[in-house]
């Protein structure tokens, strides 16, 4: 049986089954249409990669290498299908999960895990790749992409016609951020703004531990049309459809269409951060049963099946990961260790009273535990 409310099945767009057979939708085959064999395998390299990543960074926190880990295992297909039907020129809001669309906008995946390390404040150039840096302030970037929106469209740059001018917005949050009211208040913005934005929940069913049915009775793709946003729940495990449906979204926002509200139905299938044991709030069976529904075992079983998945492809994609761990570990290992000082550097872009004020501070602060010269070690200046 189904199940109801936040977590039925019902009413999502879905263009392969969980066991890889293709599935035919009058309103959004023509968006993947173009998507030949080179491109799915695409779509598989991406996905492939990017839990290599996932799999080396959790190795590494593991390890005492990382402060923190936050796993995007399970989301590979709603963050490589959604990320990977942007323009160059789109611009995107993650927040702290999303691996799979930094990588398909080109940033070096070791530069995510600077972040995690504790060496830098964001570690990649958010402008070069139009990847704002990660947000870890729940829901509140959703306000800063829909402003950004608000000035692309006050710039000229939407509904010109022009493919290369032309540019959405894309805010990625989770099924959690859905209840905090900067998420609202961007629903508000956005809707009577008409912003080029797409907002883009990636529901993997657990707001740390609290399961979305402690969040909403109803589907939380539900909740956009109140705000006058049209919506669409998505098989999040589905690349296809999840490419599909963003495609959908952004020619909407990029010709003057306003935005989306996008709920992407997925499930984590690690732990919230490499903090968390998700064996104290869900079952194996639940486990299981979303293990099953694996969104790379899906498009590879739909490329064998097509005659499109050949050894020598795999042979090349195996190498492909075996390099790329090779190259997270030598280059997190490698990172070298800051000055304390510098976490009060490129905190704002001109200078701040506060902030120069607090680096005084921690600095004198910091003084204060050398030993002075001759210093036994229980004179002046000790604090051992």
């Amino acid at each position: 049986m189904s199940p109801t409310g936040p977590l039925t099945d019902d009413g999502l767009v879905r263009l392969l089954t969980h066991t890889g057979e293709r599935l035919h939708d009058g309103e959004y085959d023509r968006y993947v249409s173009h998507l030949d064999d080179h491109a799915l395998l695409g779509l598989l390299r991406d996905m492939v990669l990017v839990r290599r990543f996932d799999t080396e960074a959790t190795s590494l926190q593991r390890q005492g290498e990382l402060a923190l880990f936050a796993q995007g295992l399970g989301q590979e297909a709603a963050q490589v299908g959604s990320g990977r039907a942007m323009a160059p020129q789109d611009h995107v809001f993650p927040s702290y999960r999303e691996h799979g669309v930094a990588h398909v906008r080109g940033v070096d995946l070791t530069d995510v895990l600077r972040l995690f390390r504790g060496v830098d404040h964001g570690g990649w150039d958010s402008e070069a790749h139009r990847f704002h840096l990660y947000t870890l302030v729940i829901g509140s970037h959703t306000l800063h992409a829909t402003g950004y929106a608000m000035g692309v469209q006050r710039d000229g740059d939407v509904g010109t016609g022009d493919p290369t001018r032309d540019t959405a917005v894309v805010a990625y949050f989770g099924d959690g951020a859905t209840a905090q009211g900067d998420v609202n208040e961007a629903l508000v913005f956005a809707a009577v703004n008409n912003a080029p934005v797409v907002l883009f929940c990636q529901n993997n069913q657990w707001a740390i531990s609290e399961p979305t049915t402690h969040q909403a009775r109803v589907p939380l793709a539900d909740r956009g049309p109140g705000f006058g946003v049209p919506s669409v729940r998505v098989d999040g495990n589905d690349v296809l459809a999840t490419y599909a449906v963003t495609a959908q979204a952004l020619e909407r926002a990029r010709s003057g269409g306003g935005p989306t509200f996008i709920e992407a139905f997925t499930y984590r299938m690690g732990a919230h951060t490499t903090s968390d044991d998700p064996s104290r709030y869900r079952s194996s069976e639940q486990e299981e049963h979303w293990r099953r529904r694996d969104p790379i075992d899906r498009l590879r079983t739909y490329l064998q099946a097509r005659g499109a998945l050949t050894p020598e492809f795999q042979a090349g994609l195996d190498a492909e990961g075996e390099a790329l761990g090779e190259h997270i570990r030598t280059t997190v290992r490698s990172m070298g260790r800051p000055s304390t000082a510098s976490m009060f550097e490129h905190v704002y872009a001109t200078p701040h009273a506060v902030v120069e004020s607090e680096r005084v501070w921690f600095e004198q602060y910091e003084a204060s535990f050398l030993d002075t010269a001759g210093s036994t070690g229980t004179g002046e200046g000790s604090h051992l």
